[in-house]
C-alpha cells in the first residue's frame, strides 16, 4: 500500500485510515476489511509499529494504529468509534444491527475479540512475553508492555481468558448453525464476524500466498503452544474461511 505521511493527512479531505505500514496487523486489518465491505474509500496514513510517532499523537492524543478521520470529524481510535463512524458514513451496509437484542449481542461479542481484556489483547499479552522476560527487554517492547498491561500476572492469566472466550464463541457459533446460519449473530454478516475472521490470525495465520507477512512476524504468531492452538476450534476456524471466502477479499495488501 502506499501511505501519506501524518503531517499530510491532517489537512487531506475525506476518510483517512491510520495503519501499521508493511504488516498485518489485526486490528488494522479488521477495519480494513470493514470499510471495504461497506465500499469506503480511504487514504492510507503511515504509523510505524511501537514506534514512539509523536506527529500521530499530536494529531489524535495516542501513537496506536488503526485510527480512523473522516473529513473535519474528531479521529476514531477505539474501535467501537471507529466501527461506528464507519457506519455513519455507509449505513446502507449495515454491520451493528438495528434489532437492540442482536445490537447488544454484536457489540458485546466484538469487545470479548478486539476491546481491552478481549481475545486480542489476551494473546499480545502472550506474545510479548518472551521479550519481556528477558533481563533487559528492548525499548519498544517495554513501551509496549506498559501500554498493554503486561505483568507476568497478566500473562499466567492470559490463557484461560483465550479459553473462556474461545469456548464463548465456538458454543454460539453452534447455536447459529442450528438455527441455520453461519453467523455469530442473526442470519447475516456483522462486525463480530470481520473481528475474529481477522483476529484468529494471531494464532494461524492464513499461508503465505494469502497473507504474505514477514518471516518474524509469521514465526511470532504460530508460538501458541497446544493450550492456546486449541483455541482455534475447528469451528471457529472454519468460519473464519468462510469470512475471506464470502467477505475478505485475498490475498491481504499491507
Amino acid at each position: 500500500m502506499k501511505y501519506i505521511p501524518v503531517e499530510e493527512a491532517i489537512n487531506a479531505p475525506g476518510f483517512r485510515l491510520v495503519l501499521t505500514a508493511g504488516v498485518p496487523g489485526p486490528w488494522g486489518e479488521a477495519a480494513k476489511s470493514i470499510l471495504a465491505y461497506k465500499g469506503i474509500d480511504y487514504t492510507p496514513v503511515y504509523q510505524e509499529g511501537a514506534g514512539e510517532n509523536e506527529a500521530l499523537r499530536r494529531w489524535t492524543g495516542q501513537t496506536s494504529a488503526p485510527v480512523a478521520v473522516f473529513n473535519d470529524l474528531p479521529p476514531a481510535c477505539h474501535w467501537l468509534d471507529l466501527l461506528m463512524l464507519a457506519e455513519r458514513v455507509c449505513p446502507q451496509k449495515p454491520l451493528v444491527p438495528e434489532d437492540c437484542a442482536e445490537r447488544v449481542d454484536v457489540l458485546g461479542l466484538s469487545a470479548l475479540i478486539v476491546g481491552v481484556d478481549g481475545f486480542g489483547w489476551h494473546r499480545r499479552l502472550q506474545l510479548l512475553a518472551p521479550m519481556m522476560m528477558l533481563e533487559q527487554p528492548p525499548e519498544m517492547v517495554l513501551r509496549l508492555g506498559h501500554k498493554y498491561g503486561w505483568t507476568e500476572q497478566a500473562y499466567a492469566a492470559a490463557t484461560h481468558r483465550l479459553q473462556a472466550i474461545s469456548a464463548e464463541l465456538d458454543a454460539r457459533l453452534a447455536r447459529q448453525q442450528e438455527r441455520g446460519s453461519d453467523y455469530l449473530v442473526g442470519q447475516a454478516v456483522t462486525a463480530a464476524d470481520f473481528y475474529w475472521a481477522n483476529i484468529a490470525g494471531l494464532i494461524k495465520p492464513l499461508p503465505h500466498a494469502l497473507n504474505p507477512m514477514p518471516d518474524y512476524m509469521r514465526a511470532t504468531y504460530e508460538s501458541a503452544d497446544e493450550d492456546t492452538l486449541a483455541c482455534l476450534t475447528p469451528r471457529l476456524e472454519a468460519h473464519r474461511d468462510r469470512m475471506y471466502e464470502r467477505h475478505i477479499a485475498l490475498p491481504l495488501v499491507f
